[in-house]
């Protein structure tokens, strides 16, 4: 049995495709939706992040700022300009790019945005409301995996699901979206004791444990969908997930490749928040 691949590139496309004429309506009522990224510091990655993110917004009409600090800033700096944006009425969204560096207290600077405005979805309010079953912004890899789910018709009522990985970006907001969405969800991490056990008798499989090709085929069930939100370089150069997807493939009943899986859908469900913060913002 070879696996269905669950294309998160065409999806993406495919949303964006949508997300035009919402942006056009709102443009023509005053109300371009707009997003300002922070990015402190130089980290080549989180600068290719940010670009991806700052054009896809560009691509669809939005506006999109990237504001840029040495990494030596003082943290006061930061959260003088995150107040600047939350009294701006025409940003929509405002993201602070992570990691940061060592001197910052990441959770005051998270908090210092605006719930309203938190697109990342990171925001304690909007970690209660998601956590309540009623969220005003889904954390966006989480959100863009339902999202995957739902264009494979993967019915999560009553199913298995195990999360590998607990992070407050992807393991613990994606094991809420599923108990939300009527499954039962166990959460491992990479020492969790006889992982297969777990592992083996789940009918959806997240892996987010930031370790390369750490799922190999004998963890699967048979038929199971499995979706890898890892990304990691190898030392050839090569990207690859936290699965490893040739073994898993021929067991898999669907999966997520890597590069062009999870990895598309993150941004563009960014966007998606954005528009929905614009579209709250104008009443609509």
């Amino acid at each position: 049995m070879t696996a269905q691949i669950i294309d998160g590139k065409a999806l993406a496309e495919e949303l964006r495709q949508g997300f035009k004429a919402r942006v056009e309506a709102l443009t023509a009522k005053g109300h371009k939706p707009g997003l300002v990224v922070i990015l402190v510091g130089a980290d080549p990655a989180s600068e290719v992040y940010v670009r991806n993110k700052v054009n896809g917004c560009l691509t669809i009409g939005m506006h999109s700022e990237k504001i840029t600090y040495e990494a030596t800033v003082d943290q006061d700096t930061v959260l003088n300009k995150i107040a600047e944006l939350n009294a701006d009425p025409n940003i929509h969204g405002i993201l602070v790019q992570l990691p940061l560096p060592k001197h910052f207290d990441e959770e005051k600077v998270l908090e210092a945005i605006a719930a309203e405005k938190d697109v990342d979805g990171f925001h304690a309010e909007n970690v209660g409301a998601l956590a309540q079953g009623n969220p005003r912004f889904i954390p966006c890899t989480p959100y863009g995996v339902m999202k995957m789910f739902e264009k494979g018709n993967v019915d999560l009522t009553g199913k298995e699901a195990v999360v590998i990985g607990r992070s407050n970006i992807v393991g613990k907001p994606m094991a809420l979206l599923l108990i939300n969405a009527g499954a039962t969800v166990t959460v491992c991490n990479s020492r969790t004791k006889d992982l297969l056990s777990h592992t083996r008798r789940a009918d959806i499989l997240v892996a987010a444990v930031g370790k390369p090709k750490f799922v190999t085929a004998d963890m699967v069930k048979p038929g199971a969908v499995v979706i890898d939100v890892g990304i990691n370089r190898l030392p050839d150069g090569k990207l690859c997930g936290d699965v490893d997807y040739a073994g898993c493939l021929e067991v898999a009943g669907q999966i997520t490749p890597v590069p062009g899986g999870v990895g598309p859908m993150t941004i563009t469900m960014l966007l998606a928040n954005t528009i929905e913060a614009a579209e709250r913002k104008a009443g609509l």
